[in-house]
Formats: C-alpha cells, structure tokens, sequence
C-alpha cells in the first residue's frame, strides 16, 4: 500500500511539473518580437548605414542591435512629445536593451559620430 501511494505521488508530482511546463512554454510563444523600421533622419555624404541597425521591441522590452564598428552612438529614447525616457553612448559593435516601464508612443534616435542621424518610432502596450 505504502508503494502505490507513492507512486499516486511522484505520478501527481510528474503531472504538475509538467502542465506548469507546458504553460511556461506558451506564454513564451505570445510574445510579439515586433521589428522598428529604422529610418536615415538625414541625407548626408556618407553611406547608409541603417541596414547595421537592428531594433525590435517585445513588450516593455525594446531591444538593439548595431552589427557593423561604427564607434560610439549616442541612443535617445523619447516619447512621441520629446520628454526624455533614456540616454546612453554606446561603443558599437553592441547590443543594447531598454525596458520602457509605461504604455506610449516612441521614438529611439541613433547618432552616429560622423554626424548622420537614424530614427525608429515604436508602441508600447
């Protein structure tokens, strides 16, 4: 009697781990990783550069990524009135992530040190 108790158990045990498992895995499919267009502000001499600019945001999670060496970039992100959310300079290449606390209209601007300016608008829901 005292085995097939446990076994009643470790079965019970086995079944929970895995629908909270299951259930871990499906709120992870819900996320919504939602590409940012990132758009040349300015028509300068040099070459675009906005193909190296990869940004994407997944909930309050934006997300960055500066693939080529393109020295420090200085990455500002507004709200869609121009009231500062963060700022940073980053030596690239580099991957950058910002967690955007409130729901809104965005703007993530990136400047380059040889003066051309990038810029991405975004929702946070």
């Amino acid at each position: 009697m005292k085995q097939v108790m446990t076994m009643v158990f470790m079965l019970c045990f086995i079944l929970s781990g895995a629908l909270c498992f299951a259930h871990g895995l499906e709120g992870m499919e819900n996320g919504k990783d939602i590409p940012i267009e990132v758009i040349n502000k300015n028509n300068g001499n040099s070459s675009d550069k906005g193909s190296t600019i990869l940004a994407s945001i997944d909930g309050h999670i934006l997300t960055m990524l500066i693939s080529e060496n393109l020295g420090q970039v200085s990455v500002e992100i507004t709200t869609d009135t121009g009231a500062m959310v963060d700022c940073v300079v980053a030596q690239t290449p580099n991957g950058l992530q910002f967690y955007i606390s409130n729901a809104g209209s965005y703007i993530v601007n990136f400047t380059l040190p040889n003066g051309d300016e990038y810029y991405g608008e975004f929702e946070v829901e």
